[in-house]
């Protein structure tokens, strides 16, 4: 298995109540997207600067999510800006010795 993070970046335009009320209601469908194991929500209100880092199962599910109608939409949010989108290899050995949520441990269910 070769896992996969995914970190998006953006600015976010509105109150930070406001973000989190426009970003409630993607949580569920993010959360069933095939592959992906976890996401952790990011947030910077001194700089209204939003994200999240994903772990996904592997190159072909982290590509069919970035593909997809739910980052079609969250790009598209006029709220939202100067998106930075990267991925990156998981270094499984040393992140499982560093207690890292990655390796055969972490499950889809």
């Amino acid at each position: 298995m070769s896992q996969k993070i995914l970190q998006i970046n953006f600015k976010f335009h509105v109150s930070r109540a406001e973000y989190e009320t426009a970003v409630a209601p993607v949580a569920e469908p993010i959360a069933a997207v095939p592959g992906l194991l976890w996401k952790v929500w990011l947030l910077n209100e001194a700089d209204q600067e939003a994200g999240g880092i994903y772990l996904f199962a592997d190159d072909k599910t982290l590509d069919a999510y970035l593909n997809s109608e739910i980052v079609a939409a969250i790009v598209s949010n006029p709220i939202l800006s100067d998106f930075s989108v990267k991925q990156f290899a998981v270094m499984q050995d040393v992140s499982e010795v560093t207690r890292g949520p990655v390796g055969e441990s972490v499950s889809l269910e």
